[in-house]
Formats: structure tokens, sequence, C-alpha cells
């Protein structure tokens, strides 16, 4: 009988070691762990627990979201006159930079164990990044393997990484030392082409991070990166959706009838969109197989992390409704998970593109389309509501505009992302839709929120052209060009005066919503053009 001859495993450690990452590291280092041996290491290492199905669960606690008042860019003649400077890009000194720096090498240094992975952040090869990551725990390294894109184990002894992120959640650090607000950092330095987090075990920042350097490095390669999901059609056709958080994003992009480009982070070149990820970062939060099956079947499988929810015992199921721990519950899991997603993570040019809003003042129709001059009001003005209750003192909605949807993660000011984006539609003749998956009939706690069914059918009537021939209304306080009939979509719910009881209510409602949006374009002042200023409401 013949014997059987197992294969040499091919090199996945760098020629150069972590020296390059200045990293002389005392312990085991454990380099592109797949997910099955990352899963050991969890486990061994007591980071966490599997849950029933096989799905890995972290507690971040008591961090359990992005800590973006502790977010710092360093200040440094290559890039300091390209920074749009202020309470989202804080500056920190190129000297505490370096002695943090230093502190964390030599606190990775004295670990007992480290984890590397070697990733791609950018589907696009032309402006793709080559990521290292360095981590002192197995989970988070699961993490960035599931959220950024997989090179083949044979590329990864050549490996030649142009971004690092050292990784030390369990360091605090001081601040009069550091230059830093408290003991959590995030901090970029655009020269040296590294990050620096630490203090907080929330896994997010390892990836919202990378967006921040997209967004400054993208732009000036002539490429917009943007804050969007994005899918395909049957007959070829890309569709972008833009959203806050809670409006919708990555549930409307996962439909069973498109398939996925990726759900939250993508570039638009002169070739077509592309994916930065690999993979999805969805909330969990009241998560059902009836209302997103797609996104349930991933929390269900091997690999697939879940954040901060709660298990039931002894069976381990997951308690999707409670947020005990957080309302903000997560799940990573590679794209490949959602079966209709595209291999390639690239797509031509959007025919279409979706502004996502949750509206709990209840004043927002639940489909309109807009012109070029009202899309560019509406992605400056990036508007969607808190609803009352879901912060102390907070007892009517709040209104909150993150400019370009994605404000937060900007580098450069909001109206270079833009004029770029304006520009892209002019030239590819995309149509743009705003769509409110928030509340109807009136604010939250009166009215109700749009049904998920109702929004999918106004969303796929848009895409595959089923609007086209349909009679439009123009709103008289958004100017907004509002659908007569969308099919599947009674036609009561298009009107959102009419599903009020009171209608002189709702134009207080409106009136109100309107100064807002008027109050938020001033911070941009002469840099908005008077057409676009024009195409806002009227109040």
């Amino acid at each position: 009988m013949a014997t059987q001859v197992t294969p040499s495993a091919p090199a996945r450690e760098s020629a150069d070691g972590l020296a390059p990452q200045g990293i002389v590291p005392k312990g085991k280092v454990h380099w592109n762990y797949v997910a099955p041996e990352l899963m050991e290491s969890a486990i061994r290492r007591n980071e966490g627990r599997l849950a029933d199905m096989g799905p890995f669960v972290a507690v971040t606690s008591p961090h359990t979201g992005r800590s973006p008042n502790d977010k710092f860019v360093v200040k440094e003649p290559a890039s300091e006159a390209d920074v749009d400077w202020g309470k989202v890009n804080q500056p920190i000194s190129a000297e505490h930079w370096a002695t943090l720096k230093a502190d964390v090498q030599q606190y990775l240094n004295g670990l007992d164990e480290l984890f590397v992975q070697d990733l791609y952040c950018g589907a696009d090869p032309a402006t793709r990044l080559s990521v290292r990551y360095v981590l002192p725990n197995a989970w988070h390294a699961s993490f960035v393997r599931n959220m950024f894109i997989r090179p083949d184990i044979a590329e990864l002894a050549a490996f030649a990484p142009n971004f690092t992120v050292y990784h030390a959640p369990e360091m605090q650090a001081d601040p009069a030392r550091h230059g830093t607000r408290t003991g959590t950092f995030i901090v970029l330095n655009l020269e040296e082409r590294a990050i620096l987090i630490g203090g907080t075990r929330y896994a997010g920042e390892l990836k919202k991070a990378m967006f921040t350097v997209m967004n400054y490095l993208l732009p000036k390669q002539g490429v917009l990166s943007m804050h969007c999901s994005a899918n395909i059609g049957p007959a070829g056709d890309t569709a972008l959706f833009f959203g806050l958080s809670g409006t919708g994003k990555t549930t409307l992009s996962a439909d069973p009838e498109r398939n996925l480009i990726g759900d939250d982070e993508h570039g638009w070149s002169p070739e077509g969109t592309f994916n930065f990820e690999g993979g999805c970062y969805a909330k969990a939060i009241n998560l059902s197989a009836e209302g997103e099956p797609d996104i349930y079947a991933t929390t269900q499988m091997f690999g697939t992390i879940l954040e901060n929810v709660v298990l039931n015992e002894p069976s381990r199921t997951v308690d999707f409704a409670n947020q005990s721990i957080t309302e903000n519950t997560r799940a990573s899991y590679p794209l490949h998970y959602i079966k209709n997603h595209v291999p390639s993570g690239r797509g031509g040019h959007p025919k279409n593109v979706v502004f996502l809003t949750a509206d709990a003042f209840g004043v927002l129709p639940p489909i309109a389309r807009l012109t070029p001059e009202q899309a560019m009001y509406y992605f400056l003005s990036g508007y969607t509501a808190k609803v009352a209750g879901t912060e102390r003192g907070v007892t009517e909605p709040q209104a909150t505009f993150s400019a370009c949807f994605g404000a937060v993660f900007l580098v450069w000011h909001p109206t270079k992302y833009a004029e770029m984006l304006g520009e892209l539609l002019k030239e590819h003749g995309s149509q743009v839709w705003l769509v409110n998956t928030g509340w109807s009939g009136g604010a939250y706690g009166v009215g109700r929120r749009m049904k998920l069914s109702y929004t999918r059918a106004m969303v796929r009537a848009a895409l595959d052209g089923a609007l086209e021939g349909t009679e439009f209304t123009t709103d008289p306080v958004f100017g907004l060009h509002l659908p007569k009939w969308v099919p599947d979509v009674p036609g009561e719910v298009l009107d959102p005066r009419g599903t009020w009881a009171d209608a002189s209510e709702y134009d207080a409602q409106a009136r109100k919503l309107a100064g807002m949006f008027q109050e938020n374009i001033k911070k941009f002042g002469s840099a908005v053009s008077p057409a676009i200023l024009a195409a806002g409401p009227k109040g």
C-alpha cells in the first residue's frame, strides 16, 4: 500500500518578519492563520464563546461602539494642508505620535502571543492597500480577516505591506505623555502609513480606521470614496445605497434578487465601483430569519463573529432582541457567506443611487426622485434622526446631519467629496432617489415605522425602471418629486401629509424639519453654490 505524503505547507510568514514594523516579539507570532486556527486559538485563550451553530461571540465592554472623540490625525507637513482639521480630525503632534508608537511597540513586544494578518483593502488592484495588522487577540485577527480581502495563501510569503495597523486593546494611553484625551486612542499617521489603536476592544475601530485612510488617499488619485453599500441587478445595473447607521443600508442592499458587491465602503473610479472590503459588518439587534433571511443565515455559520450579543442558556442560541449589553450588537462575516455576492467585489458605474434616511419626525416621503441639485443638497446634509428614548434626556426626535452620510470618517472638507460625486452623477447620468425608512402617519411615538416590505418594493421599482412612466407630484415644502404609484405599495402611503390624522400638525412638523436643514447647510458657507442652496426645503 502506497504511503501518503502530506505536501509541505506554503510559507505564510513574511521573509522580513515584523522587523519593518519595529516589532521584536518575545513570544510566538501566528502568521496569517485561517478561520479554524483563529477560532481554536480564541477558545484556547478564553477570548469568548461559541454560540449554537458555530459563530464566535465576543464582549467588548465597556466600549460597545466607536470612540470618535478619541480619534486623532498626526499633524505633519505632507498632509497638513489637505486635512479638514476640527472635531472629526483632531490634530496630534508628531512628537506625541513617536512616543505613543514606541510604547505600543514595546507593549506588543512583551506579549506571549501575537497574531498577524496580511490583507488587502480595496478590490481594485490599481488603488488597493496592502495592510498588515499586528494584534494580540485571535478573535480580533479573525474579525479583520472577515472584513478585508484575503490574499491567496501562495501570495503571503511575498506580501509587502504599505500600511500597518498596531492593535493594543488592553493598553491604556497616558494623556499627559501621549497627547490623547483619555486612555483610548485611534491615531492615524498618513505620512508613515500607520495606525495605532488601543484602550478599546470594539472591533469596529479596526475597520473604520482604514476607511478613514481610504477617504484620504483615494481622492488624491481621482477616485471617490463612499460610505455606501452596492449591488448589481439581473440586467447588470449597479446601485449604490448611502445611509447612516440604522437606516437600512445593509438590509436593503442584501436583496435576494440582486448580487451584493458590498455593504458599507466603496470607491467610484473611472472604471466603475469597487468594494474596499471582503466582508460585512451588520447590525444584529432584532435580527430575524423572516425579516432579513440572508443576513440571519450568516449568524448560524462557523467563522462569523458576533459582538455583544446575549446567549440563551443552556442552548447557546442567540437572543437577538436582547440589548442588555448594547443596542449596537454586530455580526461580522465574509462576503461569500451571502450566497448571491459578487466575487470580484467590483461593478459598473451606478445607474441608480439611493440616499437612505430614517426620519423620526414622520415628514419625509417614503420615496422621492431628486434633481442633480437636490442630490448635492441632500448628500451634503446626510440627514437621519434619533428617536426619543435612545438616550437619556431625549424626549422627541433629534435630527442628525452627517455630511456625505459619513462625516466622522472624512479627511478632506466634505465639499470635495460632494463635488466629485456631482461630477460623476453628471458624467454617467445616474438617477438619485431619497428613501425614508423611518416613520409614517406621525412622528416617533405616534406614527409607525415604514414596513420593510413597502420599502423593498419602492426600492425595487426605482431600480428596475418601473417608475419611469409614473406621474410625480411635487412636495411644496421640500420640493421633492413623489411618485403617485408604486407597484405593491398602497397609494395612501406615498403622500406623507395624507397619512397624518391632522394635516396642520404635519405642516408644522414639516416646517420645523425644513428649518433644521436650512440651519445645517449654513455651516458650509460660500462653498455651496446658489443652485444647490435653492434645491433645499423652502420652510
